[in-house]
């Protein structure tokens, strides 16, 4: 039925259209076009906006109210002694109320779960069919007042402005809300977290131990949270990936912007870009099979120890990963620099490559550093690729020859498989959310800082 009334939406929008536009082309032809305030096209979108506005606030009330409608009308048939008594049980019977309603179990459930989910599947039918009726109504409401609306004086492309604008404007509020709601979810449950474990001890310890005990006689599950092994992990990781992205990726911009024809150009972008389509499984599969023990290997041979799983491997397949992040970015940025810029220093008697260390890089570091930040953010959210060539292992230590892991990597781990969500095992991993988020934070707010230091050098 959604479906239904989104096609529904299409075609009301169309033939509004037409027939607004239409009308607005009978009062250029009456009354002449000169009189018009507003094209024939502007009447015409005023006219779908009138009608298309109502059936999508309709839509969004819908998709808000409707479900918990129709949940509370099943639950509230459930006979008193079928009713569920807390949140687990109430989640348990709603499933087997959605299953009878989907006909999929019928015959081993109880006959009032069975009357339950008839009535759910009654009124979730009845709202289907309110959304398509009321929405159509109010598309006919709406037609008729935005036809009434219409003459040659009339401002449309004023309305139609009004009402794009609007739009942006909920957009951008949708995207910020979005945000918003993703920090305070995992802000309260971080809260949580720390009622159970003190902050200090998980910002400030040394060692990272999660497994609780279940029973009081168990060994070897010591239930320490100390974070500062899982971030030294994570930023040994990234430096030594963006040492190998950031040079690799920058240069390459660089030769393809300035120095490299259109047909070199034209085979080396595309070829570089395919690195950011491979899935991050395969390079995984490389780190481990491959550079893990090429880099073995090669240190046994040195005289080094190295570990079967190192920092290393992950952070030199990681780099190689997020070129194409900084070298299409950057490369993008460099090409937008107005030539005017580059005349005026060849005129003054710079090189090509004078210009491009004293003109062209400064005017687009804005670009650079929003193009390494990308890069450092898509690093930092790596996983695969860490669990697969560096480990699981949260060790202290720098040595990028050893096992160490990420926050990611911790946070994929503790949450995979069946957890009691209350407890400080689950609980830990939106800390480590809200601190990497907190981290990438400042991360951002320094790099904004550089970039409008070194602006106000070339206003």
């Amino acid at each position: 039925m959604t479906l239904i009334y989104l096609l529904g939406l299409v075609l009301v929008a169309a033939g509004a259209y037409v027939v607004g536009r239409q009308k607005g082309v009978t009062f250029a032809m009456a009354g002449g076009a000169s009189r018009m305030h507003s094209l024939p096209s502007y009447h015409g979108a005023y006219l779908a906006v009138s009608a298309i506005a109502p059936m999508l606030l309709w839509f969004i009330l819908w998709l808000v109210l409707a479900h918990r409608v129709v949940e509370w009308a099943g639950m509230s048939a459930l006979p008193a002694d079928l009713a569920p008594a807390d949140g687990l049980a109430y989640a348990s019977r709603l499933r087997e109320i959605l299953l009878v309603a989907d006909g999929v179990q019928t015959n081993e459930v109880a006959p009032g779960v069975r009357a339950a989910g008839e009535t759910y599947a009654l009124w979730r039918g009845l709202s289907e069919w309110a959304l398509l009726i009321v929405g159509l109504g109010l598309a006919l409401i709406g037609f008729a007042w935005g036809a009434r609306q219409l003459e040659p004086q009339f401002r449309a492309r004023n309305g139609v402005e009004r009402f794009v604008k609007v739009l942006l404007i909920a957009c951008s509020a949708v995207a910020v809300l979005t945000t918003v709601g993703i920090v305070f979810s995992v802000l309260f449950e971080t809260l949580r977290f720390f009622a159970k474990y003190p902050w200090y001890d998980f910002l400030f310890g040394l060692q990272w131990s999660p497994q609780t005990a279940i029973r009081a006689d168990q060994v070897g599950a010591s239930g320490t949270f100390g974070a500062v092994p899982l971030f030294a992990g994570t930023t040994l990781i990234m430096l030594i990936a963006m040492s190998v992205a950031g040079p690799i990726g920058l240069f390459s911009a660089i030769y393809m912007a300035e120095y490299a024809s259109p047909r070199v150009r034209g085979v080396v972008k595309p070829v570089l870009e395919v690195l950011a389509g491979v899935p991050t499984v395969v390079f995984g599969f490389f780190a481990a099979l491959t550079v893990a023990p090429f880099i073995r290997s090669t240190g046994e041979a040195l005289g080094l120890n190295v570990a079967s799983e190192s920092a290393l491997a992950a952070g030199l397949v990681m780099g190689v990963m997020i070129i194409p992040f900084v070298s299409s970015l950057s490369d993008d940025v460099i090409n937008a620099v107005p030539q005017s810029l580059r005349d005026g220093s060849y005129g003054m008697g710079a090189t090509k490559s004078e210009t491009i260390k004293k003109v062209v890089l400064p005017a687009a570091l804005p670009g650079i550093v929003s193009a390494f930040m990308l890069a450092i953010s898509r690093a930092v959210g790596e996983t695969m690729i860490v669990v697969m060539a560096a480990g699981l292992a949260g060790n202290l230590t720098f040595n990028p020859l050893e096992a160490v892991t990420t926050v990611t990597v911790q946070i994929k781990t503790l949450l995979v498989g069946d957890q009691e969500f209350d407890s400080a095992k689950t609980l830990s991993a939106f800390a480590l959310g809200f601190v990497l988020f907190f981290f990438t934070l400042v991360l951002n707010f320094i790099a904004l800082r550089i970039v409008q230091r070194y602006r106000e050098q070339y206003d």
